[in-house]
């Protein structure tokens, strides 16, 4: 075929149409000079021994994260693939996962799983976060931590602010910082989630408010913005998520109670107005939940992503500088963290929902012919 005509389809698409390269079914490299120039363009030279070194300490993580993360024995893997004296050069991996030959079909799969595998692993060890983990930790939890003050007698934490606390306090069933998101768990993230790239993993770092009623988890989201604790204006809005009181129709309820001559209503009374007001406006009401597939339904929540500039004094008389780095804050009211604990929603499950997801990716195959490992 003339060059003039001559196109790599699935490169093609991924470039042009929006298709992840996770996707595509194989690559179009046949030589080791081509998978040079490919691994050169990519981030690594393969002339040099560190950038070596890094791309095998990524192959052993693959090889790790598939067995002992997805659940596929050793004996599933080529032994070709999986040896390094067996595959020899790296380079052979990309030069294996481009085979057309009906022959090698085995081999091919498995060399397409072991790329994707790195490549997630490759980007989900080289951002931000890698390298400044202790200074971001601190710049976004610390104005949290400072905040919640907790009661001696009887251990109930309460959201106070530290120079306004004669203003409000709300008391809470708990406070939770979540563990940040190691890469292993980013990579089963990413390859769970088509959409999802390395660069829009927004929740390695979070908190979680657990409050006494609905009412309460909107107040959370006041004190937080009154007290600049998170800037409103650096939260994403198209990651944002509220299922458990569309925030238009709370706001209406709080006028008509404010106008209204009761002003102490109980937890209780308040639960059932607000209540009312969703079962009149049911047909009407909009909920804004970001959708994904691995949350059971029972999963309510308001949540959203904020990001807050770190900034970084090298310890070496370098240059300051600075970045934002995203974070999640989550708030349930207490009746649904009891769901979420009890329920189909429970942690495991959800994590096995997603890893389930990230098989299916690796070998690119359809929802309904989802394989399962082999029995270990």
């Amino acid at each position: 075929m003339p060059h003039r005509f001559q196109f790599d389809p699935a490169t093609l698409i991924s470039v042009a149409s929006g298709t992840s390269v996770i996707d595509l079914p194989r690559l179009a490299i046949e030589t080791e000079e081509q998978a040079s120039r490919f691994l050169l363009a990519y981030g690594f030279d393969v002339n040099h021994a560190a950038d070596l070194d890094r791309l095998w300490y990524f192959h052993r993580r693959a090889l790790v994260f598939l067995q002992e993360k997805l659940g596929f024995s050793a004996e599933e893997i080529p032994e070709e693939l999986r040896d390094r004296k067996w595959l020899g050069d790296l380079r052979n991996l990309l030069i294996f996962a481009s085979s057309t030959d009906p022959r090698q079909k085995e081999r091919q799969k498995w060399a397409c799983a072991l790329l994707r595998t790195m490549h997630v692993f490759v980007h989900a060890e080289s951002d931000l976060f890698a390298s400044f983990a202790a200074d971001i930790q601190r710049q976004v939890l610390s104005p949290f931590q400072q905040s919640i003050f907790t009661e001696g007698t009887t251990g109930t934490q309460f959201l106070r602010g530290a120079d306004r606390p004669h203003l409000e306090q709300i008391a809470l069933d708990g406070f939770e910082i979540k563990p940040f998101k190691t890469s292993t768990s980013t990579v089963i993230k990413l390859l769970a989630k088509p959409d999802a790239v390395a660069m829009r993993v927004f929740d390695k770092l979070g908190v979680r408010f657990i409050t006494r009623s609905m009412f309460d988890s909107f107040r959370v989201i006041r004190f937080l913005i009154e007290e600049n604790i998170v800037s409103f204006p650096h939260i994403m809005p198209d990651q944002s998520s509220n299922n458990i009181y569309p925030a238009e129709l709370f706001c209406d309820v709080c006028l008509e109670l404010a106008a209204g001559e009761n002003k102490n209503w109980t937890d209780e009374e308040l639960d059932e107005i607000f209540h009312q007001r969703l079962q009149q406006n049911k047909k009407q009401v909009l909920w804004l939940r970001k959708e994904n597939s691995f949350s059971g339904e029972d999963y309510r929540v308001i949540k959203f992503i904020a990001r807050r500039l770190i900034r970084i004094s090298p310890s070496d008389k370098g240059t300051p500088f600075s970045f934002f780095f995203p974070y999640e804050v989550q708030i349930l009211d207490r009746r649904s963290f009891a769901r979420i604990q009890s329920g189909p929603s429970e942690h495991h499950q959800y994590k096995e929902r997603q890893r389930s997801a990230a098989r299916r990716r690796l070998f690119s195959l359809p929802e309904e012919a989802a394989r399962e490992p082999a029995e270990r």
